[in-house]
């Protein structure tokens, strides 16, 4: 009986939880945009914790995607880390993204080409993306330094803003 109890608990854990894997790797085939990129299984993967410019958001939703493209070059392979939350509600996989030792979502961020985006409960790397976009912003990075965050991407997408003509 104990050992039904350990094993149902450690399944539970590792639910809410998930341990990166090797198999948990995938090949990129295409940058959708600057946060979301496809797999050569099919998957679509949605970066945790960052926002970048919508494509309508011209000329940064170019811009972000063309920083996305260069760290994730079509058919670099990646390792993806999960979080709590599998998947959004359009269906993506939600991922830490890894390229060596570089966290992918984290070099976005710092390199001032998307902006933090705390999604709870996917909070894993939360600190470390804020520290970054700090200094992003701090350091005139990026977009910051083209106002290209003028109009956050969230609010973009709720039409609270447009972007420049």
């Amino acid at each position: 009986m104990l050992a039904v109890l350990l094993s149902l608990a450690a399944s539970r854990c590792s639910a809410q939880h998930p341990v990166a894997r090797p198999a948990d790797r995938c090949t990129v085939t295409r940058v959708s945009d600057g946060d979301s990129f496809r797999c050569g299984d099919g998957r679509r993967v949605r970066l945790i914790g960052v926002d970048s410019p919508e494509s309508q958001q011209q000329p940064f939703g170019v811009k972000a995607r063309a920083a996305l493209r260069q760290l994730l070059p079509p058919g670099s392979t990646v390792r993806l880390e999960w979080d709590v939350a599998a998947a959004d509600q359009y269906g993506r996989t939600l991922a830490y993204v890894w390229v060596g030792k570089t966290l992918v979502n984290e070099a976005m961020v710092r390199n001032g080409w998307a902006a933090l985006y705390t999604v709870p409960p996917n909070v894993k790397y939360a600190d470390r993306l804020r520290t970054a976009q700090a200094e992003a912003r701090a350091g005139n990075t990026g977009l910051w330094s083209q106002h290209g965050f003028d109009c956050m991407p969230s609010d973009f997408r709720r039409k609270r803003c447009v972007s420049p003509p």
